[in-house]
């Protein structure tokens, strides 16, 4: 009977995962900041999706050596503070939220998809049978997110990174745009001060 429940759970789970990887195709979206980094979110399937963008001054493959090492993540989006690998393409990932907010987890199946001049890196939910929840954490079991990396020149690339921005838990929903504008300022300007470092 168990074994049926996991079955009948995994194919849902596929089913209805949610994939944003043509997130730039949808023009109903709502600016909530214009500069420096460009963040606004829409309606996606009923879930409120975030996405922040901005033209980083480096290679598209220096960019994309970073987001591909995602057992490194802890070292370079600090809310990050655990990624466990459970296959070649799940993770675990656990999240640190400000206080007085419990913290996030959610386990995720990920793709990499490579074209001239473009790369896309996107997740979606899945499940896993060996990962229960961590303490004092909120399982997120629709988290979703893309990275799509543009070459503009050599060293330019826009970067474009979109994610379901449902917190659930104690998160108050009236609170939900001014997280969106923290977490598209944050991801985009670690992910540049993890490149200046190189």
């Amino acid at each position: 009977m168990k074994t049926i429940a996991a079955l009948i759970t995994f194919i849902f789970a596929i089913i209805f995962s949610l994939d944003l990887k043509k997130i730039n195709s949808l023009n109903n979206w709502e600016i909530l900041q214009k500069y420096p980094i460009k963040i606004e979110w829409c309606e996606y399937n009923s879930f409120p999706i975030g996405k922040s963008e901005k033209v980083l001054n480096h290679n598209i493959d220096s960019i994309a050596m970073v987001i591909r090492n995602i057992e490194n993540y802890p070292k370079v989006f600090k809310r990050v503070k655990t990624v466990k690998k459970l296959k070649p393409d799940v993770v675990h990932v656990a999240l640190d939220m400000p206080f007085p907010f419990e913290g996030r987890d959610y386990v995720v199946k990920y793709e990499i998809e490579k074209s001239k001049g473009k790369w896309v890196f996107s997740f979606s939910s899945t499940n896993h049978p060996m990962v229960l929840s961590k303490y004092n954490h909120v399982r997120l079991p629709n988290a979703a997110g893309v990275w799509i990396l543009n070459k503009l020149t050599t060293n330019t690339t826009k970067v474009t990174y979109a994610w379901n921005g449902q917190l659930l838990g104690n998160f108050p929903e009236i609170g939900l745009h001014r997280a969106w504008i923290t977490q598209g300022n944050e991801v985009l300007e670690w992910l540049s001060n993890s490149l200046k470092k190189q």
